[in-house]
């Protein structure tokens, strides 16, 4: 089934969440937390916690956090309220009984890791970050230097077998492997996701791949930020404080 491509703003919000049959898959950076300028700046939240170990009750445990971030990471800032968790956009994934995937990292890594790293010592306000499978650059502190970091991760792209992915002021290549489509799809192919319908919420260009998955199983997805590009993504909601707002309602109407 292929996904139709719709262009906002002509999107509306989504509906209320009625949890019965609904698997729910969640972008972490963007969509759980705000977006900083430094990925180490966010830290366990008692709101988001209390707010997914409530979720995690009420879906059966079809609750997933979907991220760019490894799954340790995720386990960390949501303080292991959610049992299945995606990481490093897919290549990580680990169920709800706790069994983990990991892929094997590419060799070519290290090469990514010098050159960013040379850039990041030429322009301090450039953060490298080294995710095992995958290796990032963000440049949020230096949006100058966008164009060189990405000619840069587009070179390596070319000359490795490295996937490269442009994201919200960063660009990261990573080994070739599942994506955050792929991980969905492997959700919802075993318990307790199984047979339920998903919907995948995310804010940026990778989250895509979830938003067609989402789709394909006879769901949506819901992006999350501003209406400044085409998405697969059926609703959108318009920030952090929108998504907390939306997912705290079905907390609160299926407790009443």
């Amino acid at each position: 089934m292929s996904a139709e491509i719709i262009t906002f703003p002509d999107s509306a919000p989504p509906p209320p969440i009625d949890p019965a049959g609904l698997a729910l898959f969640l972008d972490l950076d963007g969509v759980l937390a705000p977006i900083v300028d430094r990925p180490d700046g966010v830290k366990p939240d008692p709101r988001r916690t209390f707010m997914l170990r409530r979720l995690a009750e009420r879906l059966d445990r079809r609750l997933a956090i979907v991220s760019g971030r490894t799954v340790e990471e995720v386990s960390a800032i949501t303080e292991d309220a959610v049992a299945a968790v995606a990481g490093v956009h897919g290549l990580q994934r680990r169920n709800v009984l706790g069994d983990t995937v990991l892929a094997l990292p590419d060799p070519a890594l290290d090469e990514a890791l010098e050159v960013f790293r040379a850039l990041a010592n030429a322009q301090p306000a450039l953060l490298v970050e080294d995710k095992g499978l995958s290796v990032a650059l963000h440049y949020r502190g230096a949006p100058a230097a966008c164009e060189a970091v990405r000619e840069a991760a587009r070179r390596l792209e070319a000359s490795t077998d490295l996937v490269l992915q442009e994201g919200d002021m960063v660009a990261e290549l990573r080994t070739r492997g599942a994506d955050k489509g792929e991980a969905v799809k492997a959700f919802m192919a075993e318990a307790p996701f199984k047979g339920a319908t998903p919907i995948f919420v995310g804010d940026d260009l990778t989250d895509e791949d979830g938003f067609v998955a989402a789709t394909a199983l006879g769901g949506y997805g819901v992006l999350v930020g501003p209406a400044r590009r085409r998405t697969v993504a059926r609703y959108r909601l318009s920030g952090v404080d929108a998504v907390f707002d939306w997912l705290e309602a079905a907390i609160v109407e299926r407790a009443s």
